[in-house]
């Protein structure tokens, strides 16, 4: 989370699956949903918005870290520009 927003989580399917749910781009998300099998829409959220990710089948790591990293800067840039700066500030602290 960001700030209070959620932007992926880890859980799992009805079975117990483990997987883990990321917000993205409903184009990419959809992208990635006909590229692989192992995505599919988000499992109990916003079928446009959100895709989930099994963890135990093969998709490649950069798929991930791509799907993070795309998450993380959508609900990152959708904070007041003083909630950015605010996070800015406190980066730049912790690299100290």
């Amino acid at each position: 989370m960001i700030r209070g927003k959620l932007f992926a989580m880890r859980g799992g399917d009805k079975n117990g699956r483990p997987i883990i749910t990321v917000k993205l781009l409903p184009q990419f998300g959809a992208h990635l949903r006909e590229e692989y099998d192992a995505i599919v829409p988000g499992y109990y959220m916003n079928k446009a918005h959100w895709n989930s990710l099994y963890l135990e089948a093969d998709v490649p790591e950069h798929v991930l870290k791509t799907m993070l990293d795309q998450a993380h800067m959508l609900v990152l840039s959708s904070l007041s520009r003083k909630a950015r700066q605010e996070l800015e500030k406190e980066d730049a602290y912790d690299k100290e």
